[in-house]
């Protein structure tokens, strides 16, 4: 409990639910959000739009200071969800924490590279410097060591030089020629393409290249399944606005524009590519081909990973996937 009050106290931040007379009377959802995470532009979204107030629910944001603080805010029953990936969730499942998921974005990271590099396939990365954001775990380093074998017989831990760093410390080694390439998450990734480095290869694309059919949406809505079905209507209502924010996104340039401001955009050009990278990550549909493909992906992460990574999970848990939700 201490733990939890260091983290609450004084760096959380509670966003006041927009002003309306109807809101008292509506369910209110609170939602565990990073001060500058992406998952902030949907919810921005639906709140905006009304989209709570028409699915019947009021809608607050408990901004948390990393990763871990969401989790252990949900944990604590502190807030109804958070926005973390499906492996996490299916770990907990495992464990005996009945956690489940709705689907956020399919948006994933990319290799990197100065436009100037001759590097042009993931078999010339053999002997360069590479950054790898995250742990030697990260589920794209996994899958990029994955592909090079497979493709290329090249073991990147033997046969170049990974070098894990947090993903903003990555984009300067890479622009000041420390690095030769970098694995990065999607919006760092995003800023170096806006300052003119070139894109080797997506985690996309080494999905598809390791089998995968379907985009998966490795991250989501994470709840606790006793709060899901104590709140039925709730939770429907906020799929609804969820998918609805999405479409907008997905089509309304003037969306973005009013996003403008909380997007932490250096320049146009960096927003032009935080805004177009972010809506190739919007899943398109959510059925059953792109459950059996996070199956089988997590799967394959498993067999990468080991127990470090899945824990006592090798097969992705029943229910991970929130079962009356499709789109």
């Amino acid at each position: 409990m201490n733990f939890w009050k260091r983290l609450t106290v004084p760096a959380v931040l509670l966003l006041a639910v927009l002003a309306s007379p109807a809101a008292a009377e509506r369910p209110l959802l609170t939602i565990g959000v990073l001060k500058f995470g992406t998952a902030t532009w949907e919810l921005d979204t639906i709140r905006a739009n009304r989209l709570d107030e028409e699915g019947g629910f009021a809608l607050k944001l408990v901004e948390l200071a990393s990763n871990q603080a969401t989790q252990v805010a949900l944990q604590a029953k502190a807030v109804d969800m958070i926005v973390t990936d499906y492996l996490w969730v299916a770990r907990q499942r495992a464990a005996g924490e009945a956690l489940s998921f709705l689907p956020h974005s399919s948006a994933v990271g990319t290799l990197m590279v100065p436009a100037s590099s001759p590097i042009k396939d993931v078999a010339d990365l053999r002997g360069r410097r590479l950054g790898v954001a995250g742990t030697p775990l990260d589920k794209s380093w996994l899958l990029l060591k994955a592909y090079a074998r497979e493709r290329h017989g090249l073991d990147l831990e033997a046969e170049s030089r990974p070098a894990f760093a947090a993903p903003p410390l990555l984009n300067q080694k890479v622009a000041s020629g420390e690095l030769d390439a970098v694995l990065n998450f999607w919006p760092y990734a995003a800023r170096l393409e806006a300052q003119g480095m070139r894109a080797v290869i997506g985690v996309d694309e080494l999905m598809r290249g390791l089998g995968a059919k379907v985009a998966v949406p490795a991250v989501g809505f994470t709840f606790r399944e006793e709060w899901a079905k104590a709140n039925p209507t709730l939770l429907a209502g906020f799929a609804t606005a969820s998918e609805k924010a999405k479409r907008i996104l997905a089509t309304s340039d003037a969306a973005w524009e009013r996003l403008r401001p909380i997007m932490q955009a250096e320049d146009g050009a960096t927003w032009t590519r935080l805004r177009d990278r972010y809506r190739a990550g919007i899943p398109a549909h959510w059925g059953d081909a792109e459950r059996a493909e996070g199956a089988a992906l997590y799967a394959l992460l498993a067999k990468l990973g080991g127990r470090e990574l899945v824990g006592d999970a090798p097969t992705l848990p029943e229910g991970t996937f929130w079962p009356s939700v499709r789109y």
